[in-house]
């Protein structure tokens, strides 16, 4: 219907452009040639005075009544019309264009023999059907393009759906194109590196949280069954038994320590100036070497105090365990952060050990530090702690001891990025 009638609007403005000019020559007292040469296809033209006389025509309608008895009035004066003046009753689409708007001004008819495909719905109706399969046929293409575009998501989530809690070593196929889907993948094989690496993390520590605790109750066992054996040495056996207690309760707390890091939300923190909370801790705790401090006013971070305090005093008891003479702490501002170093001149520690030690339940020195009451979670307690507050703990070895460096963001800093 749409292409019929775009093909009828056509004709008619193709006839009224050639009336239009005749008309004119007409107004201007030209003569019109006679016979009137065809243009633009529209080969059906005359003019013709009141009363039905032909006064000029084209070679197509020569033989030919006027092409229509529409007869424009003086304010109507051009007209689209169809008219079936031709022998075997075809039809001409026709525009009526009166040259003057005088009683006796004449009327020039330009037009074509109507198409085929205004005359007839059957090749409308051809046309219509082919869209219509035209249409479906890109529909499928579509279809196909998508579904061959989205099959890698497909095998994404069907290699999701198989993820267990006990097979995690499974990865999404990451398809060699450089769109989205491809960087999707990436990303959840990245995210899956992670929760593996954290699951096999997690196991290690029940392990070995499992054997740490295994060893003082085997101990209160040993010393309680002595004590029965030997109802003598029962003070002596109750006194061995309490420091097991005492061991096996140092490393439950410090595992619940460890399980409420970064669990308080933001909004507990409150600022804190550095060199007043290692002050205020090294005047109160007992020490085997006085430490020096080195201490810059003024530098202020957003933490939670017990959490920090507790990171530092795990440094200066670790500092003070292996000390040799000396131990400094210093605080000072480092551009954008707040840098705290504990430093001790025992023992250079090795670079294939300076990972370690942030691991827990890990001891260089295992016998020692047993001795000593340490659980092997102070320094893992100390970075979790920074690393919660957004900053780093490292350590550096060095020829005459070693230092370990807590860098904080000042608050400022850590909203800018």
């Amino acid at each position: 219907m749409i292409t019929r009638q775009w093909v009828a609007t056509n004709i008619w403005e193709d006839a009224k452009e050639v009336a239009s000019q005749v008309a004119t020559r007409i107004r201007n007292g030209e003569v019109v040639i006679n016979p009137i040469p065809p243009q633009d296809g529209v080969d059906m033209i005359q003019v013709v005075a009141p009363g039905g006389r032909i006064l000029a025509t084209s070679n197509a309608a020569r033989d030919l009544p006027a092409l229509s008895p529409v007869w424009p009035g003086p304010y109507d004066r051009i007209r689209e019309l169809i008219s079936c003046p031709l022998p075997d009753g075809r039809c001409v689409h026709v525009t009526a264009v009166r040259a003057t708007p005088a009683p006796n001004s004449p009327v020039v008819y330009a037009g074509k023999q109507t198409p085929l495909i205004v005359r007839s719905r059957i090749l409308a109706t051809v046309i219509a059907v082919q869209l219509v399969l035209f249409i479906v046929f890109i529909g499928w293409v579509a279809w196909r393009i998508a579904g061959r575009a989205l099959r890698p998501v497909e095998d994404i989530r069907a290699e999701l759906a198989e993820l267990t809690e006990n097979d995690l070593s499974r990865r999404v196929p990451e398809p060699e194109s450089e769109d989205e889907i491809a960087r999707l993948a990436r990303t959840a094989n990245r995210a899956l590196d992670r929760m593996e690496q954290a699951v096999v993390k997690q196991r290690q520590f029940a392990a070995d949280a499992s054997h740490e605790l295994r060893t003082p109750i085997a101990g209160i066992r040993a010393q309680l069954e002595s004590g029965r054996l030997h109802p003598d040495d029962m003070a002596d056996a109750i006194e061995a038994a309490l420091r097991d207690t005492d061991r096996l309760e140092a490393i439950v707390t410090d595992l619940l320590f460890l399980a409420r890091i970064g669990a308080i939300q933001t909004t507990t923190r409150e600022a804190v100036d550095l060199a007043n909370l290692v002050a205020s801790h090294v005047a109160v705790r007992p020490a085997r070497v006085v430490a020096k401090l080195n201490l810059e006013p003024g530098v202020r971070v957003e933490a939670v105090v017990s959490q920090l305090a507790r990171a530092i005093n795990e440094l200066l008891s670790n500092a003070d365990r292996h000390a040799a003479t000396e131990v400094s702490v210093d605080v000072r501002r480092v551009g954008d952060q707040a840098e705290l170093t504990v430093w001790n001149d025992g023992e250079p520690i090795s670079a294939a050990d300076q990972v370690r030690i942030f691991e827990r339940f890990t001891r260089l020195d295992t016998a020692r530090s047993r001795d000593k009451g340490g659980t092997g979670l102070g320094l893992a307690i100390s970075r979790e702690v920074v690393e919660a507050h957004g900053g780093t703990l490292n350590v550096e070895s060095e020829p005459t001891g070693v230092r370990f460096v807590i860098r904080l963001p000042f608050p400022g800093a850590r909203r800018a990025r």
